[in-house]
């Protein structure tokens, strides 16, 4: 300890979010593991990025996994589009909720005027938004309210639909957010929790303010933050066996990071300009703990760019991985090509 404030390693923090988001050791098929996957949601803004993030944790993952009853798909955080588990709709829509009333009920009346103008009825995001005289990426402004689902294949215009508003308190709905993000990010501040939520700065230091009472003050290589007090044990205790590789794409919730805590998961800043490039991500390869180079894929192709030289069985663990992604529509075997 220094002061009040537990010290923290690097490595203690990068086996926490590994452990906390399953990507050491693979989670067994069924929703109580998906929803564990989901816990900080899957960003499906990239076409079908929430398998492939599935697919690093949890045993079983098909090209449709996406579509299990378990999960309901809508505009998350910063609305984009999130895979997130059904019984946790609430935290993800309602849990971003503006605070400010006139910004509330904004969200609230474009809510209202599309449930009344679907009636019922499933319809594209573009029909729905001519049909109501707005542009359709307007409509994403009504999903805080939690009455707004949408169905994106990757392919085409997201299909909208509305649903009744969960019986949840926004402010019980915040704070479960906020406990999520220290959770899987941790350690984590006020003002990084508000910019991964989308939500005001003054909304993301009243949420964690709230919850002060469980949380731990902590100093990182990075700078002060804060972690649950309930995950100190795990964050505090030795290490296990790091799993050999792993392929995560664009958006995946181990990287979706900024400031910072960049320079804390990738500590070469050559090495950051090519994971958080200015335009389209690529995915990350993640090597015994360790992100030691980018990847992209077209079709069946899957090119490895190594930051690196890698060992011989690192390169068979990565081309195991990639061989085994869940990638729907793609009939032959993927191949590995390498970029260093």
């Amino acid at each position: 300890m220094t002061g009040n404030r537990l010290e923290l390693t690097r490595e203690q923090i990068l086996m926490h979010r590994r452990t906390v988001g399953a990507l050491d050791e693979r989670l067994p098929p069924g929703p109580m593991s998906l929803r564990r996957a989901a816990w900080a949601g899957l960003q499906d803004s990239m076409p079908r990025a929430a398998v492939l993030s599935i697919h690093a944790r949890v045993h079983g993952t098909g090209p449709d996994t996406w579509s299990d009853p378990s999960l309901v798909q809508l505009w998350g955080p910063r609305f984009s589009a999130y895979l997130v588990a059904a019984p946790d709709l609430a935290v993800f829509s309602l849990g971003r909720l503006p605070d400010d009333l006139a910004r509330r009920r904004i969200a609230e009346d474009l809510a209202r005027r599309l449930h009344d103008f679907l009636d019922g009825r499933r319809m594209t995001y573009g029909d729905a938004g001519r049909g109501l005289g707005e542009h359709p990426n307007l409509l994403r402004y009504a999903a805080p309210t939690g009455t707004v689902l949408i169905r994106w294949d990757g392919a085409r215009q997201p299909t909208l639909w509305t649903v009744p508003p969960p019986d949840v308190d926004p402010r019980a709905a915040r704070l479960d957010l906020a406990r999520r993000y220290p959770h899987v990010f941790g350690p984590a501040t006020p003002a990084a929790f508000a910019q991964w939520a989308g939500i005001g700065p003054a909304d993301g230091r009243a949420a964690f303010e709230a919850l002060l009472g469980s949380l731990t003050p902590v100093r990182t290589p990075v700078g002060d933050a804060w972690i649950l007090t309930v995950d100190e044990p795990t964050i505090r205790a030795p290490g296990g066996l790091a799993a050999p590789a792993r392929l995560l794409p664009s958006g995946d919730a181990y990287f979706l990071l900024h400031g910072s805590d960049r320079e804390l998961l990738v500590p070469d800043a050559d090495d950051r300009r090519r994971l958080w490039t200015p335009r389209v991500w690529p995915g990350a390869v993640l090597v015994q703990g360790e992100i030691v180079g980018t990847w992209r894929r077209a079709q069946a192709d899957v090119t490895i760019g190594s930051w690196r030289r890698l060992s011989r069985s690192e390169r068979q663990a990565i081309e195991s991985e990639a061989a085994s992604l869940p990638l729907p529509g793609i009939r032959q075997q993927e191949r590995v090509r390498w970029d260093d």
